[in-house]
């Protein structure tokens, strides 16, 4: 196990804060890093959360506490803002009132005899809660987002694209749900063959495109906000900073904008996963209901 030094050089400091191995050697074969730990982190958190609100809802009795009550409210918003809303009733022959659900009436335990889209809901609570943890890590010091490296939000939207081919595959068959892909249309002539494997081939590319966007959105955006804050802190060890008069005026001023900095990361933590968790609904719900 690698030695830290109390000061080290700022070379060191870059290569840990990228990623680099925090235990010096592998295990079994496999390369250990410090967002493979933090994912392991965020994963123990969301399920202790899960289960804990299962728990408590069991039976229909009431969460209480505003511990629970907090995750609770959280679960009922994207239920009820965001996969009902979205997905809707499709073809399922019930008609539900969305308003009514709007408030506390029901629990997160109780999806199973509820609107029909929330047989989605799991994917979805999980996508959301996931990356909301692996984004507010990076809120406490020398730890970080593994939702700022891009194969961490590749992975999800590995996941969100296996999720609308499975689910729209279920629901419209495997052949189906690729041939939905390709809108009907009404046109004479041997135009229509061509314009249809033409059409076809740019849906398909297309869905591979939005879910990698998907990748890249959230990357990005939590990765520009670290950088943003690492400028900040940089601005006090600059070259003719430290032995000058300015050092007293730029450390406060950096120090203040980086709390600012961190007020509004907070915020984009619970942003980005709330855009994460929407975008898969929607492309969930354009999936089981091409039309």
């Amino acid at each position: 196990m690698p030695v830290i030094p109390f000061l080290p050089s700022p070379s060191k400091v870059i290569l840990w804060w990228k990623d680099e191995l925090p235990f010096g050697e592998t295990i079994w074969g496999v390369q250990l890093t410090k967002f493979m730990v933090l994912q392991l982190v965020a994963f123990a958190f969301v399920l202790w959360i899960a289960r804990g609100l299962s728990q408590r809802t069991r039976g229909g009795q009431a969460i209480s506490g505003r511990w629970w009550n907090f995750w609770e409210t959280l679960a009922l918003y994207i239920r009820d803002n965001v996969v009902r809303p979205t997905i809707g009733t499709g073809h399922h022959g019930h008609e539900h009132d969305d308003a009514g659900h709007h408030g506390h009436e029901h629990s997160p335990a109780e999806v199973t005899s509820g609107h029909p889209a929330d047989k989605y809901l799991p994917f979805v609570w999980s996508c959301f809660f996931y990356v909301l943890i692996c984004n507010l890590l990076g809120a406490i010091p020398w730890l970080g987002s593994p939702t700022g490296e891009i194969n961490v939000t590749g992975m999800l939207a590995v996941c969100a694209l296996g999720a609308t081919v499975i689910y729209g595959s279920k629901e419209l068959g495997f052949g189906g749900f690729w041939k939905s892909l390709c809108p009907s249309m009404d046109v004479p002539g041997a135009i229509k063959p061509l314009l249809l494997i033409m059409i076809w081939c740019i849906e398909l590319l297309g869905l591979f495109i939005k879910h990698a966007v998907l990748a890249v959105r959230l990357f990005a955006n939590i990765m520009a906000g670290h950088t943003v804050i690492a400028m900040f802190l940089g601005f006090i060890a600059a070259p003719g900073i430290i032995d000058s008069a300015l050092f007293y005026v730029v450390t406060p001023t950096s120090i203040l904008g980086q709390v600012g900095m961190g007020m509004l990361e907070l915020f984009v933590a619970f942003l980005q996963a709330y855009i994460f968790a929407f975008l898969a609904t929607l492309f969930i719900a354009t999936a089981v209901h091409p039309h």
